[in-house]
């Protein structure tokens, strides 16, 4: 493996596997498939929509604790962002797969979505910038990367093509180029120690991501 990488290409390489099973899982297939039954995309945007509001939150810690005015805009921007989505979920994707505020609500959050909200806050607040921001690129990347994916296979007249477009976009290709960009730049200045942990939350955060599509197919919840 070079060495001389940039972290967010190292660290793609060193978790392609995970990535490729992913793109695997039956769940994203049936997505690009137009497939998928209903009922696991309604399950899988209320938990999406649970999430954002962790993840927002997660990405203003990391804000607070960056090492450069650029840095502290970025993230407090990106946290804004994922509050607003949370939101539009709301008024757009919720609301057109009938999913009223009462059932949002009364949804708790699946293990998967409960485990992966509490792993990115909690190693937002305990964890140095470099570590936070390794913790949330998978959200990103992942998400783009599948996207576009997704889109390659995307069948005719697909029903979930609003949310293929949303990821496979040019838009939010760029915003994760300017995330990458950032978590690399943090990485320059680690030391060993932080960037190994570094590697382990960017993986953590990637299993998690599998475990996140995994769980929606089987419309994960607690056994009692």
């Amino acid at each position: 493996m070079n060495t001389n990488l940039p972290f967010s290409d190292a660290a793609w390489q060193r978790n392609l596997p995970l990535y490729q099973a992913t793109l695997a899982l039956p769940f994203n297939r049936q997505l690009a498939a137009g497939t998928l039954a209903r009922e696991a995309f309604r399950h899988y945007m209320i938990q999406d929509a649970h999430y954002l509001v962790a993840f927002g939150r997660a990405l203003a810690v990391a804000a607070g604790k960056a090492h450069d005015a650029e840095g502290v805009v970025r993230f407090a921007d990106a946290a804004r962002e994922a509050v607003v989505a949370e939101r539009e979920l709301h008024h757009g994707f919720l609301r057109d797969w009938a999913v009223t505020p009462e059932e949002f609500e009364a949804t708790p959050l699946s293990p998967a979505c409960h485990h992966y909200c509490h792993f990115l806050q909690s190693v937002a607040w305990s964890a140095p910038y470099p570590v936070a921001l390794a913790a949330l690129l998978p959200c990103f990347w992942i998400y783009a990367e599948v996207g576009r994916a997704v889109l390659a296979q995307a069948a005719p007249g697909n029903p979930y093509q609003a949310w293929i477009d949303t990821y496979a976009g040019d838009a939010f290709h760029a915003h994760v180029r300017q995330v990458r960009a950032s978590v690399d730049a943090a990485a320059q200045g680690a030391d060993e120690r932080t960037l190994a942990a570094m590697h382990q939350a960017y993986t953590d955060a990637a299993r998690l991501e599998w475990m996140f599509w995994d769980s929606a197919l089987r419309l994960g919840a607690w056994p009692c």
